[in-house]
This record gives structure tokens, sequence and C-alpha cells, in this order.
């Protein structure tokens, strides 16, 4: 495994993972990929997902949806929510990454606009601690596994359940370190560093990490999307994977909290 990180200079090749983030210690290293469906993980990260698990980083996935939409048969209608989540075992299992390290919101699929922020749970919703909504739910999971570094589709993503997630992370990772909504779990002692990573478009701007793989990772990559045997577009997409080699690109999100100092220099 090889990884590159783009500098002003150009690239840095190395082995170790020292220099794929600068702030590396491997004894202090939770990752968290997240997947507003539960084929996007291995899709847009599952080179840099076995990568983490080889070099001993604690690795957890979270699967925001449900997948009841992505049926491609009406008879697979009423199960197509059970076929997708033991596709999700199959295929995690294929990377490495155990069963109990897996968590899933369970959010209606192609329904998450309704999700947005955070409300009191109603019959039928998603509940932790008497409420819904995917700020809920990620806050409690980022206060539970309490990750250094996050992994998401990118938000320039054309599906609205990406872009709803991209932002909704976002917003958590705020509310996740601070004193709102304590039954949620302990408030997380550092903001977690956050990566895009690519499903479906391109990046706005280009990506700025680089991984290449092995040839026996890559071919486990694309095993692990080929077990979501349901989607019968999975093919094309496996296709695009192998056409493209054994590639994923990261960009690191850039944001910034306001302070009127900022701007003060400007006038």
């Amino acid at each position: 495994m090889k990884y590159f990180r783009r500098t002003k200079r150009g690239m840095v090749i190395t082995d170790k993972m020292e220099t794929l983030f600068s702030t590396w210690k491997k004894e202090e290293e939770t990752w968290l990929f997240i997947g507003p469906h539960d084929d996007d993980i291995v899709i847009g990260a599952g080179l840099l997902l076995q990568a983490a698990i080889k070099e001993g980083v604690k690795v957890h996935a979270l699967v925001a949806s449900d997948g009841r939409m992505g049926y491609c048969k009406v008879d697979q209608r009423d199960s197509i929510v059970d076929i997708r989540k033991k596709e999700t075992a199959a295929s995690f299992q294929i990377l490495g990454l155990p069963k109990e390290n897996i968590f899933y919101a369970e959010f209606p699929d192609c329904d998450l606009n309704s999700y947005i922020g955070r409300r009191k749970a109603k019959p039928g919703d998603p509940v932790i601690e008497g409420h819904t909504g995917l700020q809920n739910a990620f806050t409690y999971y980022l206060r539970k596994i309490a990750p250094k570094r996050i992994f998401l589709p990118t938000g320039a993503d054309l599906h609205p359940d990406h872009k709803i997630v991209y932002q909704e992370v976002l917003i958590s990772l705020f509310h996740a370190s601070g004193n709102i909504w304590p039954e949620l779990g302990p408030v997380t002692t550092h903001t977690p560093f956050a990566y895009e990573y690519m499903v479906y478009c391109d990046f706005p701007e280009s990506p700025e990490i680089k991984i290449e793989a092995d040839a026996e990772l890559f071919k486990k990559k694309l095993d692990g999307i080929m077990a979501y045997q349901s989607q019968e577009q999975i093919a094309q997409l496996v296709q695009i994977r192998r056409d493209g080699g054994p590639f994923e690109f990261m960009k690191p999100v850039s944001y910034s909290f306001y302070h009127p100092q900022n701007y003060v220099s400007l006038f």
C-alpha cells in the first residue's frame, strides 16, 4: 500500500501513514466512515478502510439510511431492507471490518429531508433517547465512538441523501463537542478531522489525498461492492472502479467558525 499527500511542491509518496496525515499517532487513531447508504463506503473508501484496519486503526462504519428504496424487483419491495443489511454484513466482512463495528441509524432511504435536525420521536421514527433526526443520531454516534477522523461523501454529490448527510454530519460535529443534549453521551474532547470521498460525482475542487492499493486489497474492494447483488446496477459501478485502477481520492473538509477579528483588517 502506498500513500500520497499533495503539497505545494507536488505529491509526497511514502509507505507509512504518518505522512498521509500530519498528526498521526496510531494508538490515538479511531476512524468513522459514514455512508448515507450501505454501499457508499465500500464504493468511495473501501481501499482506505482496509488500509486503516491493516495499520491497526480502530475503524467503525455508520450507515445512515435503511435502503428501502433500493429495490430493483417488485417482489423485493417489502424485503429489501433485510436483504441489504445481509449484503452489508457480507461486504464489510470481505473488507475485514468486524460486525460489532458497524452501526445502522436506519432512517428511511430517500426521505432524509424529513429527518433534518432533531425532534421528539413519533411512532415509526428511528429513536435514540426519545428523539429522532439526523443530528440526534450523528451527535450520539460521534460521542459514542469519539473518532479522531471521519470520512463521508462529498457534499457536492447530486444525490440528495448525500448532500443532507454531509451537512447534518458537519453541524453534528459542533453539537457533539458542546454541552447540548447531555442524554446523548459524554461530550467529545476534540473535533474530528473530516474528509470527503467520492461516490457518484466529482469533487468541486481537486482532491488532496491519493490512495493506491495493491492487487489484493483492490480485489477485495471490488468483491465488497459486488456483495450488493440486489443492486442490479452495481456491476456498472464495479466496472468503473476496475477501469480506473486501484486508486481512491480524498479531500479534507475545511470549515471555520465566525469571529469578527477575522475581518477587521479588511477595512
